[in-house]
């Protein structure tokens, strides 16, 4: 039996997310099915983290053990993407060791959320409708920027966290958090050992207070220190959120 590894990339508007749900389509039971059918045989895929609704990813990592050696590993992707439909595809498939796991092995995870301000127009991107959360209001980023920093390091991010997870530890690491701004788009980057709940989506509804003066920069390191969830701020659409990398 060998242990292979995916690299996948996909369009989260028309799923449920990641996860099987019943009677619902999903990312990971159409790549089973997928895979099933080449190697004929049942197929249990585990992804590196299970991207909500809406989110799309473009370097989610998942890995399956199958006694088929008669396909080639590096024919996987042409094969698998001539099944899938256009919305998921496979970048890359390689032999790992059979010590591998694509969520326990994981040592950090990249995500991004996108914004498109436009405030003076009120002008959507019709063809980035699905990629990005367009906001028509003037952004201070100079605030989000020193209120971004409060989240840099190992903390309780109960605040951030959002009910529906059976995780009791709370505490992660951020590496990484920074905003970018190009134009109208706006990049909120965040690299952590991991990610609670929809996590990533309330930090980037916070920040957004901040720099819509609803609250001031200080503030989110207050609420970070509360480690209430009634403190944090609201869930932004998954639409603008992109699993970018998982590093192992």
């Amino acid at each position: 039996m060998i242990n292979i590894k995916l690299t996948i990339e996909y369009e989260g508007t028309r799923y449920c997310g990641w996860q099987k749900q019943k009677n619902l389509p999903s990312i990971q039971e159409i790549l089973e099915n997928k895979i099933s059918q080449i190697t004929q045989e049942k197929i249990s895929l585990c992804g590196s983290g299970r991207t909500d609704a809406g989110v799309h990813a473009l370097g989610q990592v998942a890995n399956f053990r199958t006694c088929c050696t008669t396909i080639p590993c590096k024919k996987l992707p042409l094969i698998l993407n001539h099944l899938l439909p256009s919305d998921i595809r496979i970048k890359k498939a390689e032999k790992v060791e059979d010590s591998f796991h694509a969520r326990y092995s994981a040592l950090s995870k990249i995500y991004h959320y996108y914004i498109f301000n436009n405030y003076k127009s009120g002008y959507t991107p019709f063809f980035l409708r699905n990629y990005i959360y367009c906001v028509y209001r003037k952004i201070d980023l100079e605030k989000i920027r020193k209120a971004i920093s409060f989240l840099y390091g190992e903390h309780d991010f109960s605040s951030f966290a959002c009910t529906g997870s059976s995780i009791k530890n709370t505490v992660r690491t951020i590496k990484k958090a920074e905003v970018i701004n190009k134009g109208n788009i706006i990049c909120f980057h965040f690299e952590a050992n991991a990610f609670l709940y929809k996590m990533v989506r309330t930090m980037v509804g916070t920040l957004l207070d901040v720099g819509y003066g609803k609250i001031d920069y200080l503030d989110v390191k207050k609420i970070l220190e509360a480690k209430d969830r009634k403190m944090g701020g609201r869930v932004v659409p998954a639409k603008g959120l992109f699993l970018m990398k998982v590093n192992y």
